[in-house]
């Protein structure tokens, strides 16, 4: 009997132990709330050159009640304003900067920094369509029409040399 208590407070022990030890894990993993951390985030961080960004951030004073600015080679300096516990703003990206990887990076008001990384695309737009051929069914010139006419015709040839072929077949066995 008494191995079997002895048993049961180590089963106990190590499942309080594997208990605490979950309970840590998860905390140190837990999502940060709004305030508790210097970041700051580029939505969407590819972005075409002339196209618009949004920026979040936090400085970690308690609400992000302050304002703070957000420094870039690929936009104007911005100022981001309080928005929900957190820091927003817009940049927009001119239509003549260069592909590229920019480094964005917040400064707060009490000495915090925080970085980021803006990839920017300079695709070049097509003036016009790809040159794909003539286009010589959708004229409107009766082409199309006589290709569905050529169509049927050879349909119904098959369909006639099958039938002939078969009773030939049928003829030449009895």
């Amino acid at each position: 009997m008494q191995g079997i208590r002895r048993i049961n407070r180590a089963l106990s022990s190590a499942l309080t132990l594997v208990g605490l030890i979950g309970a840590f894990v998860l905390m140190s993993v837990a999502p940060a709330r709004a305030g508790e951390n210097v970041f700051v985030e580029v939505m969407p961080n590819s972005v075409q050159a002339g196209s618009r960004v949004s920026i979040k951030a936090s400085c970690d004073n308690g609400n992000n009640d302050r304002q703070s600015t957000v420094h870039s080679d690929a936009f104007p300096r911005v100022t981001l304003k309080p928005d929900k516990g957190f820091l927003t703003g817009q940049a927009t990206i001119p239509r003549d900067k260069p592909a590229s990887d920019y480094p964005v990076d917040l400064r707060c008001e009490n000495g915090e920094t925080a970085s980021t990384t803006l990839n920017v695309l300079n695709m070049a737009t097509p003036s016009k369509g790809p040159a794909t051929g003539g286009g010589g069914t959708a004229s409107g010139r009766g082409t199309g029409s006589l290709l569905v006419l050529g169509g049927v015709a050879l349909v119904a040839t098959a369909v006639a040399l099958g039938m002939a072929g078969g009773r030939r077949r049928t003829g030449a066995g009895s």
